[in-house]
């Protein structure tokens, strides 16, 4: 997120969240994880959002057909506020920010993780368990992605601590230590 965004995305998705304490954090983080997988999973709908020539009702016409049935009223009055102000193309930024606040507020710890191979759900129950001893946080929400250049192994990011369980990093280790600037 730019430095832009995160002025931008920051007011609101306090605002939000603040305008949606009266309700419960578990159907505030629903919501908002539903509008970020509905932006994020269509094109069409990023780039209309995002378009300027298009006017403020035309967006909120959109936004009500598809978020109606799906989201909260007090969410979906706030995305409507986003379209009178003109800030409905920033969606993507303040819905991030408002989960990553929802999270924090629920104590739920986001943890990236990055694969050579997808985890098992017995593999993901366990590290989950680690890292809630790890952090001491109540529940930890996994963002988990394969890259098949990590050989084998996993990268952990827990905030900003990183744990490289990776053959790609241990071989970087190796190599550092070897004083040689191979690999």
């Amino acid at each position: 997120m730019s430095s832009k965004n995160v002025k931008i995305a920051q007011p609101y998705a306090e605002a939000f969240l603040e305008l949606s304490s009266k309700g419960s954090l578990d159907s505030v983080i629903n919501d908002l994880n539903c509008v970020s997988s509905s932006v994020s999973g269509s094109a069409e709908l990023k780039t209309l959002l995002s378009n300027p020539l298009i006017n403020s009702q035309t967006k909120k016409n959109v936004v009500k057909s598809v978020f109606n049935d799906k989201i909260d009223n007090n969410t979906l009055k706030f995305l409507l506020v986003l379209c009178d102000r003109g800030r409905i193309s920033y969606l993507e930024p303040i819905v991030n920010k408002a989960l990553e606040l929802a999270y924090k507020a629920a104590s739920i710890e986001t943890v990236k993780v990055m694969s050579s191979v997808p985890f098992t759900s017995t593999q993901q129950e366990a590290l989950i368990s680690k890292l809630k001893k790890m952090t001491g946080a109540d529940q930890i929400r996994l963002d988990i992605t394969t890259n098949s250049s990590l050989i084998g192994g996993f990268v952990v990011q827990v905030g900003s601590k990183i744990i490289d369980t990776s053959l790609q990093g241990q071989l970087k280790q190796l190599s550092s230590y070897l004083g040689s600037s191979a690999l």
